[in-house]
């Protein structure tokens, strides 16, 4: 057992808000770096502590490991939560750690590192019965590698070595553009990752992003948490999670849940990760396992009643999970949608601005984790996430309700958002039918587009409009001179 009193949070946002409600939860203090431009932020407020952080760049600045761990001792942490993002996957991170004798929540170097590496991560899933998409590696030899590539045959899905959310990946449909696709894709790994390291993999039409959380002590004990369906994606990005997921049955359920735990069990897995699968007409393919706690952990959370960030800080202190698989299951559905500053109408185009005024929605069954607050303002110094909303339901149908309702209720001003976007989303009869798959959002390119406003609510807000501008209020109210000129006089 490892005594853990206080706890550094080398993350900033939302998850380090999320982390902190955990620490405190568990009678523990948390600490929270943070650079100069998140001062005013709700983590630096809520912590105990806080350590603030420099760098060429504000990302820069959480990306130090040395200046994180330097703020842990000055502190006295005895650990560091990571959260997702910048340096939770970093095995040279986990292993200074482990070196300054503080406490790195997460799995082990070795972890980190085998599962970081997609060749390597794919390798060793294989090499343990486990199933794999065909695939050509680079590594295995490359003066043959374009060949190996063409002879799996298309779609192809071209993949950077060392890559991870998305970044670098391109789908070839047509072999006679594949060298000039591997070369783009070898530049964007390198770009991106500094390796340009490749492997292409069958490309499965229209899949379904399955993945599998999944929990292990040092002990021997691994569990699975059951899945949660990733499918509604833009190009490579999760816009909406659920669990749990729709198409699958408790037979695949089993199926696909067993595989990701037994995966856990070789690679000798401790702590919270999660495996994820390409999953499509009734077979699922081992995609990576990302070594962390994952955005949308909180439909886990919300369907099996187990607090992920706590059973983390139990499993790094050297506790035993204390229950097995059978103790849990799955209590109704939950879903959680991603609130951005973006134009959907432009693209997607990310917006900045102050927040003028922030209303979450509240109620049974909803929850909202932020890492900003009213007065405060999103910049284009970090991925413009303001909020991730979740809701809990009985069934689908009735997560999905209470999903529209909430995102209803949540005022933002100060900044365009995605909401309106994310209404029109969930109510898209494929969406509410289940019928999804990780080309959908890119097949209905009209759900971005703004809907026609009507003439008479044009005039209305354009009413409103006049009636909060001084100039037109104040020529209202002014006295008209020919009435002015008469004074006091009353007939």
């Amino acid at each position: 057992m490892t005594t853990i009193a206080k706890v550094l949070i080398a993350n900033r946002g939302e998850i380090a808000v999320r982390i902190l409600r955990s620490v405190h939860k568990a009678g523990l203090q948390g600490v929270v770096v943070h650079h100069a431009v998140d001062a005013q932020t709700p983590a630096v407020k809520q912590a105990d502590a806080a350590v603030e952080i420099t760098g060429a760049t504000p990302v820069a600045a959480y990306l130090d490991g040395a200046q994180i761990i330097a703020a842990a001792k000055a502190t006295g942490a005895d650990a560091i939560h990571p959260g997702y993002g910048f340096l939770s996957e970093n095995a040279g991170f986990a292993r200074a750690c482990e070196e300054a004798g503080i406490v790195f929540i997460g799995p082990r170097p070795e972890t980190i590192e085998l599962m970081g590496d997609k060749v390597r991560a794919r390798n060793f899933v294989e090499s343990r019965g486990f199933p794999v998409a065909p695939s050509a590696i680079e590594d295995d030899d490359p003066a043959t590698f374009v060949e190996r590539a063409r002879a799996v045959g298309a779609p192809l899905l071209i993949k950077p070595s060392a890559g991870g959310g998305g970044k670098g990946m391109r789908i070839v449909r047509d072999l006679s553009v594949l060298e000039e696709e591997i070369e783009r894709g070898r530049n964007e790994g390198q770009r991106y990752f500094g390796d340009g390291r490749l492997f292409a993999e069958r490309y499965v039409e229209r899949p379904r992003h399955i993945e599998v959380q999944v929990l292990g002590d040092g002990h021997g004990n691994v569990v699975h948490l059951f899945e949660r369906e990733c499918s509604l994606q833009r190009r490579f990005q999760k816009v909406v999670e659920e669990a749990p997921s729709p198409t699958l049955g408790a037979v695949e359920r089993a199926r696909i849940c067993e595989v990701a735990a037994g995966i856990a069990r070789a690679a000798g897995y401790v702590g919270a990760g999660t495996v994820e699968f390409i999953y499509g007409r009734g077979e699922f393919y081992f995609l990576e396992m990302n070594t962390r706690i994952q955005v949308e952990h909180p439909v886990t959370e919300e369907i099996t009643g187990v607090d992920l960030i706590a059973e983390q800080l139990r499993v790094a202190a050297g506790e035993t999970l204390g229950y097995d698989q059978d103790t849990l299951a799955i209590n109704g559905h939950a879903i959680e949608v991603r609130v951005y500053a973006e134009d959907a109408a432009r693209d997607f185009a990310p917006t900045t601005g102050p927040l003028l005024m922030m209303t979450p929605p509240g109620g049974a069954g909803v929850r909202v984790d932020s890492g900003v607050e009213q007065g405060g303002a999103v910049t284009a110094a970090f991925d413009p996430m303001i909020a991730k909303l979740i809701v809990h339901a009985a069934n689908r149908a009735e997560a999905l309700d209470k999903a529209d309702a909430a995102l209803a209720d949540f005022v933002i001003l100060g900044c365009r958002t995605n909401i309106a976007y994310l209404r029109r989303l969930l109510a898209d009869p494929d969406v509410r039918a289940g019928a999804i798959h990780t080309g959908l959002i890119g097949e209905k390119p009209e759900l971005a587009a703004d809907p026609a406003i009507e003439s008479v609510t044009v005039r209305a807000l354009l009413g409103a409009a006049a009636l909060s501008s001084r100039p037109v209020l104040d020529a209202a109210n002014a006295v008209p001179a020919l009435h002015a000129a008469i004074g006091g006089w009353r007939n």
